[in-house]
């Protein structure tokens, strides 16, 4: 499983240094999304997979037999501060646009 997961956070960030370095802003944005969700990725990593382990206490269960809550709650805190970063984003890219009329990074098409 490690595998597949290390394979996956590779992909993804490969994927997203791609995406920023195009000129476009909309794909500027994804390939930030794509880093802010390998990065969540590699946080669970850190923090040890494990399968059908419960992170909230229960009765009758043995301290070892959990799994680590601080990665999840990490992570969880990370999703919302990316959505509210992609919604920034989005609302400067709506203005760079409605501006000068183009999505091109630097607000200039490649023939000007």
């Amino acid at each position: 499983m490690e595998l597949v997961l290390s394979i996956g956070i590779g992909v993804m960030t490969g994927s997203g240094v791609w995406l920023i370095l195009r000129p476009r802003t909309y794909q500027v944005i994804i390939g930030l999304s794509l880093l802010s969700y390998a990065v969540n990725l590699f946080i669970f990593g850190v923090g040890g997979l494990e399968v059908n382990a419960p992170a909230i206490l229960q009765d009758g269960l043995d301290i070892s037999a959990y799994t680590d809550p601080v990665p999840q709650a990490l992570v969880l805190t990370a999703i919302v501060i990316g959505f509210a970063t992609t919604a920034l984003f989005l609302v400067v890219l709506l203005a760079s646009r409605g501006l000068t009329g183009t999505d091109h990074v630097d607000g200039r098409e490649q023939s000007q």
